[in-house]
């Protein structure tokens, strides 16, 4: 695909992500900007994901947004990931959950640790499985830093990062 082709292409799905009405056809278009791999369309991303309400769309644009692997979106995925994590835990949205984790072993953000530490210790196997294993990409070593300051912090405090 050409230059021009591929920009246009760009635009209409952009287009159709924040102007269409059908929630599913928002969806495929974030999806495609995802496998677009475009940089350019982090910024509106991550403005769709402060607007869309439906959690398919919402979904996809998370996605989108690890499959870009762009630290910009981390910020914006961490806001959906509190939202979350604030939520009773019969309340929460586990396949959001499963997205953001797996976003954030596409990304390698460090600044994601200290909030997705909270899923280490949970109940769901799948879940804290998905967690240990994007420790593993954005932090290779994380388990030896774990022991070594367990003592006298917690996950959260361990690979908090100051913004």
């Amino acid at each position: 695909m050409d230059w021009n082709a591929r920009n246009a292409n760009y635009n209409n799905l952009i287009k159709q992500l924040f102007h269409e009405k059908e929630a599913e056809k928002r969806a495929e278009a974030a999806r495609q900007l995802g496998f677009l791999k475009d940089g350019r369309a982090v910024n509106l991303l991550c403005r769709a994901l402060n607007i869309e309400d439906e959690p398919m769309v919402v979904n996809r644009i998370i996605e989108a947004l690890g499959q870009i692997a762009d630290g910009r979106a981390t910020l914006r995925i961490l806001q959906k990931l509190k939202e979350e994590i604030e939520k009773p835990e019969i309340e929460l949205d586990k396949l959001k959950v499963i997205f953001i984790i797996e976003s954030f072993a596409k990304i390698k953000d460090k600044r994601a640790l200290e909030y997705i530490g909270h899923f280490l210790k949970s109940s769901d196997d799948k879940l804290r499985q998905l967690t240990e294993n994007t420790f593993d990409k954005i932090e290779p070593d994380w388990r030896r830093i774990v022991e070594k300051a367990r003592r006298e912090r917690s996950i959260q405090d361990i690979f908090k990062v100051n913004m």
